[in-house]
């Protein structure tokens, strides 16, 4: 098989599997480890994969621009929003994470809502202008672009002083094996920062961070009260997690309604 076979049956397999071991998957194609390790070294050069030890896991399509990931996933976003939203009760200090599932949820936020919210994205605390009850605390510091959103020394100095209801975290990539992960380092410590700031944290995943991987960890699975999206019952990874005992509060129409309930347990 020539490389550029082998590559194309590595992409299948990320895509049909959502994953690679490199050994295994050696010793079925009768090459050497080194020649599948260098392939997925490639891959991942050109972004089509995220390596891990022992092999490779698919890359997740959330690391895009801030602009094009505006347009993925919108309506399951919506729903993941409205699930979040329903999860805030009256009076309750809640932190949002930027990114554009954040954003969706600060708009599906009830404009009747009395609740202060927190939030180390100017977008989210923009779109909450118009909800007249909502208490909003803007947290400062240097802006990352990628997902619009303040980080670095100042922002999680400022986090400190917080001490919150609920966080809806946001990342780019859930998956059974490395758990939370975000592209960005400084990124990733603010994110644990303000995990640690709240009671509980629950986690906005739509379908294409489901079974993907990006280079930083945020946090295990373990720490989380729950993962909200909108992948399907029957997805590999979304069974993985239920076997793994992470809740899981499913928004997608495939979600029998009983399933749904449960999930919330």
């Amino acid at each position: 098989m020539l490389a550029a076979q082998r590559r194309d049956l590595l992409m299948e397999r990320l895509k049909t599997e959502g994953r690679i071991v490199a050994k295994d998957l050696a010793a079925e194609l009768g090459v050497s480890e080194d020649s599948i390790r260098r392939d997925l070294r490639e891959l991942a050069d050109a972004g089509l994969c995220q390596r891990v030890y022992g092999g490779a896991l698919p890359v997740s399509p959330a690391t895009a621009d801030y602009a094009t990931r505006m347009a993925v996933s919108v309506a399951g976003k919506e729903r993941i929003a409205k699930r979040a939203a329903a999860l805030i009760r009256l009076g309750s200090t809640v932190i949002l994470d930027g990114g554009t599932t954040a954003l969706a949820l600060a708009k599906a936020l009830p404009v009747d809502l009395e609740a202060t919210i927190v939030t180390h994205s100017p977008t989210v605390a923009a779109a909450l202008v118009t909800h007249p009850k909502v208490e909003v605390f803007l947290i400062g510091g240097r802006l990352f672009k990628h997902s619009a959103v303040t980080c670095g020394a100042a922002a999680a100095e400022a986090a400190e002083g917080i001490n919150a209801d609920l966080f809806f975290l946001g990342v780019t990539g859930v998956h059974p094996e490395t758990g939370l992960t975000t592209g960005d380092s400084d990124e990733a410590a603010m994110k644990r920062t303000l995990a640690k700031r709240a009671a509980d944290t629950y986690v906005l995943a739509s379908s294409e961070k489901i079974g993907a991987a990006s280079p930083f960890t945020v946090l295990p699975l373990s720490d989380v009260a729950g993962v909200i999206t909108d992948a399907a019952p029957d997805e590999p990874t979304v069974k993985e997690l239920g076997k793994l005992g992470v809740s899981v509060l499913g928004v997608s129409p495939s979600w029998p309604a009983r399933e749904a309930a449960a999930s919330d347990a």
